[in-house]
């Protein structure tokens, strides 16, 4: 479990072929810190499992769905990645429940600057505009952040959010370096998916109790 606290911001240093996956090797002095093997580290929001650490960098295995499903297959040698440790017990609960499990990847659309602050917008697959409400929390590259603004899908465009990030999140995230088009790893609530599906079997209890009578 993570917060969408970005702790600091990684190089990737290596990526290794497996056949069906690669290894990851990540440079982040901060997170490997009191890393072990085993441990969780999530990597633009995806949780990884550390396969090895040394010097300040650690290794990590991808597998092939998760190439094909996030962001990570987007990767190459030198560019930066947000990084969290697992939430430890006791520790202050500063953004949201965040599993490092992506439900799917969105891309950006644009972004408009003003004098404190600067408005991203982002498409996402219809199928993850229903877990969003203004004023909600997504992840997006493993931030947490609140929703400002989400529209459906429309004949004229795709569904959409947009998210308002101050200076120090456009700083201390890969989140200020996106350009338009660039894909960016999402995980939407995790507590309105909860909702979605006892709701759904509430429906379907209903229901079987009318055909029943």
């Amino acid at each position: 479990m993570f917060t969408g606290l970005v702790e600091e911001i990684g190089t990737v240093t290596a990526i290794e072929s497996l056949g069906d996956s690669v290894r990851l090797t990540v440079s982040g002095p901060v997170v490997t810190g009191d890393a072990a093997h085993g441990d969780s580290i999530a990597v633009n929001g995806c949780c990884l499992t550390v396969m090895a650490q040394d010097g300040g960098t650690f290794s990590a295995d991808v597998m092939a769905e998760s190439l094909d499903k996030t962001s990570l297959g987007d990767l190459g040698v030198g560019d930066p990645v947000n990084l969290e440790r697992a939430m430890a017990v006791g520790q202050r609960f500063g953004g949201h429940m965040v599993q490092g499990h992506v439900d799917g990847t969105g891309r950006l659309i644009d972004r408009t600057p003003s004098a404190h602050w600067e408005v991203l917008r982002f498409e996402l697959p219809e199928h993850l505009a229903r877990y969003l409400v203004d004023k909600g929390s997504i992840t997006v590259e493993g931030t947490s952040l609140t929703v400002v603004e989400v529209r459906d899908r429309t004949t004229d465009e795709p569904a959409w959010f947009s998210v308002s990030l101050i200076p120090t999140t456009l700083a201390d995230t890969t989140l200020g370096t996106l350009v338009p088009g660039d894909r960016v790893n999402l995980e939407v609530d995790i507590l309105a998916k909860h909702i979605e599906r006892l709701l759904a079997r509430q429906a379907d209890t209903h229901r079987e109790g009318d055909t029943h009578e």
